[in-house]
């Protein structure tokens, strides 16, 4: 018989998957890696279904999964340093006119956001991307949501003096005959 978590899990299993990916995608850097986490989470939350809590925060349940299998594997392969990261330029789509500004704006922002400490990075992507409260992400991150607020402020301090790189931001100029 199935309980209602395994039901609950099935269902929305699916409508996380984009989400899950992304986080895959900050964890490791790879999108080959990214698509091998989501796949190993689903695996991993499906087998465990009877063990997620009706009426909890399924999103929050499956980030947890995600990141421990991601955890396990960099413990086990000892080292994963420097695998590649995506360019953030081949991560975002450009659809019209319209959004090329808005892309030029997010590429600048993801390439800084990469040069942030992996702690920093995925708190801000719990946070400020899957929008999960600062208890969420301390207990998806399994830390202090004192840590949680301590790495937001520093992340946002490193971030404010970072100069936006003038070539990606060039207004046109008007041309004087």
């Amino acid at each position: 018989m199935i309980g209602n978590g395994q039901l609950e899990v099935r269902a929305g299993l699916v409508s996380h998957l984009a989400r899950l990916w992304r986080y895959g995608l900050v964890l490791s850097g790879r999108r080959d890696v990214a698509e091998d986490l989501v796949q190993a989470t689903c695996v991993r939350a499906l087998e465990r279904s009877r063990q997620f809590a009706v009426g909890s925060r399924l999103d929050r349940w499956l980030f947890s999964i995600l990141r421990s299998i991601w955890l396990n594997e960099v413990r086990s392969r000892r080292i994963r340093q420097g695998g590649g990261l995506v360019d953030a330029e081949t991560a975002l789509v450009f659809e019209g006119a319209k959004e090329i500004e808005t892309n030029i704006l997010a590429r600048q922002v993801l390439r800084h956001v990469q040069m942030l400490p992996q702690a920093q990075r995925e708190t801000v992507f719990l946070t400020y991307v899957e929008g999960l409260t600062y208890r969420d992400t301390s207990e998806v991150l399994e830390v202090p949501i004192g840590t949680v607020m301590s790495r937001l402020a520093a992340a946002r301090e490193t971030l404010s003096k970072l100069d936006p790189a003038p070539e990606d931001i060039s207004a046109p100029q008007s041309q004087s005959r």
